[in-house]
């Protein structure tokens, strides 16, 4: 299957650099038909990035997250953000479907961040979380089915440490 991969984020607050880190590993694993897709945020023009392909990944970081991640399906929706410069997930498909047809299938690969200030390092804890989001990931990634992603949804392990 052709596979789309946005990564969300910016390196320089902290453990917002949790997409474009697990990003940095993708592409030095050289997957064949994988399209990988960076940028601090998602823009309209990002739903281009869906033609020819027959799943998409989102990974970003968020505070909310139980932790370690959390793995789920998305679906088209439009919201507020589509009038600014950030969109969600949920509405560059939206927007996808807007001006194309009825997007692929899609998912949400969102890591628990702790600490998002300008200038941060990752956080400890946030780089325990990416392991495990990495492995979670490697599995994926090892059967790039929806059927079988959509099996793994409901597997995360939360551990007990909330921050």
């Amino acid at each position: 299957m052709a596979l789309v991969v946005f990564a969300i984020g910016n390196p320089s607050r902290g453990d917002d650099a949790l997409g474009p880190r697990l990003m940095a590993e993708l592409e030095s694993w050289n997957l064949p038909d994988v399209r990988l897709v960076s940028d601090f945020q998602l823009q309209i023009e990002h739903a281009l990035d869906l033609d020819d392909r027959d799943l998409a990944l989102f990974i970003d970081a968020g505070t909310g997250t139980p932790a370690p991640y959390s793995f789920r399906e998305i679906h088209p929706a439009p919201d507020r953000s589509i009038s600014s410069h950030a969109l969600s997930p949920e509405a560059v498909l939206h927007v996808y479907e807007e001006i194309r047809r009825p997007p692929p299938p899609a998912f949400v690969l969102c890591v628990r961040g702790e600490d998002f200030q300008l200038g941060a390092e990752l956080s400890g804890i946030a780089a325990a979380h990416l392991t495990a989001a990495r492995n979670h990931l490697l599995d994926c990634l090892a059967t790039i089915d929806v059927a079988y992603w959509r099996q793994r949804t409901g597997l995360v392990q939360v551990s007990g440490k909330q921050g």
